[in-house]
């Protein structure tokens, strides 16, 4: 599997992705630690993946997405964006709303 359909999968697998530097809990940047943090704050499950551990994803995610930065915030196989937008709709509550949405459909799709 190539790395693009790797990335495609892991898009489709995750309804909610974060594509990031390190982890929500160790994170290797200041705007991933700020998305993580503003991602765990919804109180929701969210994947990630730390893209210094995935060259190959480091490398094709930004090419694929269309996205020059890391963190990548997907959600339901669609961009958000990155940082500034993850932090714009935290605070303007649409974030939370999105997320809670996002995984309580999951939820009940897993349970139907």
């Amino acid at each position: 599997m190539d790395t693009v359909e790797r990335i495609k999968q892991q898009i489709a697998e995750n309804p909610i992705m974060l594509y990031m530097k390190g982890s929500p809990k160790l994170p290797s940047c200041g705007f991933s630690a700020q998305s993580a943090q503003a991602l765990m704050s919804c109180g929701e499950k969210f994947a990630y993946v730390d893209i210094l551990q995935n060259p190959d994803i480091r490398a094709e995610l930004p090419k694929y997405a269309n996205w020059p930065t890391f963190p990548q915030l997907w959600v339901e196989g669609e961009l958000i964006g990155g940082c500034d937008i993850i932090l714009e709709m935290f605070q303007q509550g649409e974030l939370q709303t999105l997320i809670k949405e996002t995984a309580d459909k999951n939820r009940s799709e897993e349970n139907a």
